[in-house]
């Protein structure tokens, strides 16, 4: 599989320098899925700009998303007629935009959905992750197909978790990106 078919998927307001997805994509080449407006993200936007890239591959993709990225391919895997084109999807700390202090700033993204997902998929979860509960991220798992990682308490898994590269979830990433 090409390094930029791996497409990465940041959550609301970005990934920063330090995270382990902007880290994977300096030193294998991963693209970003530039979105075009990180802090006031529309559902609908980041689904068609998805689309476009997910179109735009010349092989099958795999999606590395983190937080709002995680809702972003339930979402765009409900309405998306491209599922076929992607390998897998690992699917880090998605965030609960459905919890009442998140529906002002992101109010597009609510509900959640829960369809299976037509691709393989594994989500890792936090026991402290702010943004969701892990009995949360359990059922997004569930609801999804996804194979449920527990990583203990890692907060957000991001760049405030210190996990640098993440050489742990790449293992997981690379696993998807398999044939």
């Amino acid at each position: 599989m090409k390094p930029a078919n791996v497409l990465v998927l940041p959550g609301w307001q970005g990934s920063g320098p330090q995270h382990w997805q902007t880290l994977w994509e300096q030193r294998h080449g991963y693209t970003r899925v530039e979105q075009h407006d990180w802090m006031r993200p529309l559902r609908g936007d980041w689904i068609a700009r998805l689309e476009d890239q997910v179109l735009a591959a010349d092989e099958p993709v795999v999606f590395a998303a983190h937080s709002l990225g995680c809702i972003l391919v339930a979402a765009w895997a409900s309405v998306s007629r491209s599922t076929a084109r992607v390998r897998g999807a690992l699917l880090v700390a998605p965030g609960d935009v459905e919890r009442e202090e998140l529906q002002g700033p992101l109010h597009s993204w609510s509900p959640v959905p829960r369809d299976h997902l037509p691709f393989r998929s594994v989500l890792v979860a936090s026991r402290n992750d702010p943004y969701c509960s892990d009995h949360r991220a359990a059922g997004f798992a569930q609801a999804w197909g996804s194979q449920c990682i527990d990583l203990g308490d890692c907060g957000h898994i991001n760049a405030d978790s210190h996990l640098g590269s993440w050489p742990e979830g790449h293992v997981l990433l690379q696993d998807l990106m398999k044939d």
